[in-house]
């Protein structure tokens, strides 16, 4: 199995990584995604996924890091920081390893904004930089990690223009969805895939939420922990981890009444043909 996303290069895993990563393996959980969320951690991520087999990297600036801000997330506290995209940078770390699979994760979210700053602005400065990874998986052909968070009518004005400009050839993949049917639909339409995570096992899951697993096509659907965050059942509120991605593809074999086999050997699958793995 792959676990499409995960931060293994977040302070949460410092002390243990390659205790978690065998930990996974033992689960049957062989290949895994060590995404960035600003400069330090795609560039240790990057510096992770050389070091280990099975371990790859996907490079980029979260929105919420456009800005300092305190954020509340998953029972963690932590301070985001105020960053710039830098293109060159990032181009240059992408081209330096042949384990940067993907751009993300990097798009738009309208959950946390900055206190004190102008809501037009920030969106605008979201927008801009989410334009240039955009042109940054382009340029290099690798698929784009979507993060959206209440943004949803933005971010499609702004993939359609994309796709129709004939960038993206690589497509991509909306991480962690958490949208509507409609919105799903519309990703779907694009051409890119789903990720779910450990949120579906919740049994507070929210019905239309399942109802979009059990619609979207196997062929569409990947899985991911997101750790250290969204711990599935019955893990949850533990530091999540990779090797529980393997309870995720338990609620998509069960959603969609197809063996655990079937539904872990097809998101594999497609994880293997999105990120050329």
């Amino acid at each position: 199995m792959i676990d499409t996303h995960c931060h293994l290069n977040f302070k949460a895993f410092k002390d243990d990584a390659d205790e978690v990563i065998k930990r996974a393996h033992d689960a049957g959980v062989t290949r895994i995604i060590n995404v960035g969320s600003q400069w330090d951690t795609s560039a240790r991520g990057v510096s992770m996924a050389e070091e280990r087999e099975g371990l790859y990297a996907a490079i980029a600036l979260h929105p919420i890091h456009l800005y300092e801000q305190e954020v509340d997330e998953e029972e963690t506290h932590f301070t985001t920081r105020a960053e710039v995209f830098d293109y060159d940078k990032y181009k240059k770390l992408a081209l330096e390893s042949k384990k940067v699979v993907a751009i993300g994760e990097c798009g738009l979210d309208y959950y946390h904004f900055p206190k004190g700053e102008n809501i037009e602005e920030v969106k605008k400065k979201q927008a801009d930089s989410f334009q240039q990874h955009i042109d940054l998986a382009t340029e290099l052909n690798l698929p784009l990690i979507i993060h959206c968070r209440e943004a949803y009518d933005d971010l499609f004005q702004i993939l359609n223009e994309a796709v129709k400009a004939g960038k993206l050839p690589g497509r991509g993949v909306n991480h962690c969805f958490l949208g509507t049917r409609e919105q799903a639909k519309k990703f779907l339409d694009l051409g890119f895939y789903l990720s779910f995570t450990g949120i579906i096992t919740f049994k507070n899951a929210s019905p239309e939420l399942l109802e979009v697993v059990k619609e979207t096509p196997l062929d569409k659907i990947m899985v991911e922990t997101d750790a250290p965050y969204l711990a599935p059942h019955p893990y949850r509120g533990k530091r999540n981890e990779p090797a529980y991605v393997v309870e995720v593809a338990n609620k998509i074999a069960e959603l969609k009444e197809v063996d655990f086999k079937t539904a872990s050997d097809m998101t594999t699958k497609n994880a293997e043909y999105l990120f050329t793995i």
